[in-house]
Order: structure tokens, then C-alpha cells, then sequence
């Protein structure tokens, strides 16, 4: 493993990425502001070119290999942001590289690694998730004496990442009293406490982690690195099953609190910056974001910097991220309803058992014609989420039996 990222390496790192990374708005967002009496100020990195900060790493350990490194060949693993990095930097730089994605990467960073790579990189899709997909890539690099690119645990990628931290203190000279960083790998929370411990130690960093893939806070909690028995990878920015090694040391050391944030609480907040604020970002570019509330009276009167680390979300994703919204809203719910097999039964549902305000808007039934009963499956769309308790008393009152669903988290698959 490299050594621990330093201000020295940090501070290469800057002159290295002049003119090829673009130094990122600080926008001070009244929304936000005003939501929770602070002054909030979004580090915008989904407006980098590859829309992610991870350019930042990838590009600055690229050109830090030597030139028989570089023809031996490079490879990487990534979710999708740092393969983004990794192959602009490869065409950019005229080198050779291969990308390991996971198969589950959505199809639009897929298309946008290709698209930023060219002829530059060749594209491999192995593994359900981003540990399984690096196992392989690690396993190829060695067999093949090539140089593997990590996303994360490295202490010159991190030294990459953190410029962005370099430019948020020259954006605002007064600086922050908090910040929000999201927590994937750790490398983006390594830099950022790289760069503020030594210049600017009055600021507390907060990491943020998705509540399905804690394993930062999990990690902390047991003292050493673990990894995850069962993780959601809704985040994909953000989902890894262990942290790395430099970010796990540097964080029990120098990470002043870390929280979680529940996937639909994230998604809520996707939904509000695009409507509200015109930002497209992806999960993990979000999720920082999403966290702001829960801290309304500790950051009262405050500055807060909040670090939006990608825009990377595929359009084909809006259904299902609506779909958690207002799960974690509890306005939308599914039941799994016995019906009785008879001419207006569904009639009777419908004008009995709904409220003028609920709305069905999924129904599957099968009939069975040797069965009195037959079930079907019923999603319901509150208006608001106090209704619910009314709507489960009127189908108890009137005798139709359900199972509820929301709870049954391996029936999802199958209905978002």
C-alpha cells in the first residue's frame, strides 16, 4: 500500500490537473439556505466534464506512472464515475487501458465511459457488484504486470481528489464551519480531511454514507475494516461492502461524525434539486445533500460547504427513484389483497375501501376458477401519508383480507 496522502502530494496534484480539470463552482444555494437557517454552499463536481470528481484522482496517478508503466498497460474497477476519469485520461493522455465495470453498471455510464475513452479503453462487464468486479481486475492486472488504478485506496488518487478541497477554501476565504462529504471507498472524505486538517482544522467534516451500505460507520463501530454481509446498491456511487485501508485510518483518526442516510430519503432529495434547483445528480451526488435536515439545529446560523459529487443518473432510473421517494414519504404502498372471486367485488374496492384522494396505480389479478377467493397484488398512492391508517381500517371493516408489502423488501425486486 502507498503511503498516507500528504499537502506535498496535494499540492502537485494542483499544478498537475491546471488545465485539465475544471475548477468547480461553489454556489451558495438559498434554498438550501433557507431550509435549515444556514448558509449552504454546494461544491458543484457534477459539472466537472465527466460530470464526477473522480477525474481528479484517476487523471493525477495516470500521469504520475512512469513511461513503462504506462506501456505495460493500465487497468481499473470501477461503478462508473472513476472509469469515466480513468478513460478520459487515457484518451487525453493516448494510453492504453482496460475498465472493469460491474454488470449491474447503469447502461448510460457504460455508454459514457465508452464515449470518453474511445479507442483508448476497452470495456469489461463481470460481477454483480463493484467488489467482485475489482477482485477480477486485480487478478488480470497482476497476471499481466499491468498497473491497477485504484478508485480509492491510494494515496496518490486521493491526493487527486483532494485539489477539490484546495479550490473550496480559495472559493470562499472565510471558509466553513461544517462539512458534508459523501462516503463510497473513502477516498473523496480522505482528501477533504487531508487538505482541512492541515489548513483550515476549525472546520468539522461530517461523512455521509447510504443507510443500505454503511460500511464506513460499520467499519468505526467495530474498530477495523469489515466487510458487509448484505449491502443495497441503490447508491451505486456509494455502495462498497469495505472501505479502504488509508480511508479507514485516516477517518478513525480525524472524522469528527458520520451518519446515514435512508435511499428514499436520497431520492426525495434527486427529485428536489431537479425540480427546485435544476441540478442533476446522481445517488451519491445527492446524498450529502439529503443529510442536510437532520443537522437543522446544529448548523443554524452556520456555513456549511456540501461537496455534489456527480451527475451521473440515467434518465431510466427516474421510475424507480419516484417510486422510493414516496415509499420513504409513505405515500405510496402495496398490499397483497384477497379478493373475492364475484361480479363487483373490485367495484366495491374501489367505492368503499379508496379515499378521494387515493389513487391505484398498480393491479395485478389472476383468476382462478375452481378458488373463491384469488389474490392480486395493489399499489395505492396516498396523497397524504396520514391516510393510510384510514384506508387499512376501511378494508378491515369491510372484510378484505391483505398482507402488507412495503415491509417484504425481497418482493421489490418484482415491483420497482
Amino acid at each position: 500500500m502507498s503511503d498516507y496522502p500528504s499537502m506535498r502530494g496535494v499540492k502537485l496534484a494542483t499544478n498537475r490537473l491546471k488545465g485539465f480539470t475544471r475548477i468547480t463552482p461553489l454556489d451558495h444555494n438559498k434554498r438550501l439556505s433557507h431550509l435549515i437557517n444556514a448558509s449552504v454552499f454546494l461544491k458543484r463536481e457534477d459539472l466537472q466534464e465527466v460530470r464526477s470528481f473522480k477525474i481528479r484522482g484517476a487523471y493525477n496517478k495516470i500521469v504520475s506512472l512512469s513511461k513503462e508503466d504506462l506501456k505495460s498497460g493500465i487497468v481499473c474497477a470501477s461503478a462508473g464515475n472513476h472509469a469515466q476519469g480513468f478513460a478520459f485520461s487515457c484518451q487525453k493522455l493516448k494510453v492504453k487501458g482496460q475498465v472493469y465495470l460491474p454488470a449491474t453498471t447503469p447502461q448510460q455510464k457504460i455508454s459514457q465511459v465508452r464515449m470518453f475513452g474511445g479507442d483508448f479503453v476497452e470495456i469489461v462487464l463481470v460481477g454483480d457488484t463493484y467488489d467482485a468486479c475489482q477482485k477480477v481486475a486485480l487478478q488480470v492486472a497482476q497476471e499481466n504486470n499491468k498497473t491497477f488504478i485504484h478508485p480509492f485506496d491510494d494515496a496518490v488518487v486521493i491526493e487527486g481528489q483532494a485539489t477539490l478541497a484546495m479550490e473550496m477554501l480559495a472559493q470562499r476565504t472565510k471558509g466553513f464551519d461544517y462539512l458534508l462529504v459523501p462516503i463510497g471507498g473513502g477516498g473523496l472524505v480522505s482528501g477533504v480531511i487531508t487538505v482541512f486538517k492541515e489548513l483550515a482544522p476549525h472546520t468539522k467534516i461530517i461523512g455521509i454514507e447510504p443507510e443500505g451500505a454503511p460500511s464506513m460507520k460499520s467499519a468505526l463501530a467495530s474498530g477495523k475494516r469489515i466487510i458487509l454481509d448484505q449491502m443495497d446498491g441503490f447508491v451505486d456511487g456509494a455502495a462498497v461492502r469495505q472501505v479502504g485501508k488509508l480511508a479507514y485510518e485516516i477517518c478513525k483518526t480525524h472524522l469528527d461524525q458520520i451518519v446515514l442516510v435512508p435511499e428514499g430519503k436520497i431520492c426525495q432529495t434527486i427529485l428536489d434539486l431537479y425540480n427546485k434547483d435544476g441540478i442533476v445528480a446522481e445517488p451519491a451526488g445527492a446524498i450529502a445533500i439529503a443529510a442536510l435536515d437532520l443537522f437543522e439545529d446544529l448548523f443554524a446560523n452556520k456555513s456549511v460547504g456540501v461537496l455534489v459529487c456527480g451527475g451521473n443518473n440515467d434518465i431510466f432510473r427516474m421510475p424507480e427513484i419516484k417510486e422510493r421517494a414516496l415509499m420513504y414519504s409513505k405515500l405510496k404502498h402495496y398490499f397483497l389483497i384477497d379478493f373475492p372471486q364475484r361480479s363487483g367485488a373490485l367495484k366495491q374496492f374501489v367505492t368503499q375501501i379508496l379515499g378521494p384522494n387515493d389513487d391505484i396505480t398498480h393491479f395485478e389479478f389472476s383468476k382462478k376458477n375452481f378458488r373463491n377467493n384469488a389474490p392480486a397484488v395493489v399499489g395505492i398512492e396516498l396523497r397524504e401519508a396520514t391516510d393510510f391508517s384510514l384506508l387499512v381500517e376501511r378494508m378491515k371493516n369491510h372484510n378484505f383480507k391483505f398482507d402488507y408489502l412495503n415491509d417484504k423488501h425481497s418482493l421489490f425486486q418484482f415491483l420497482i
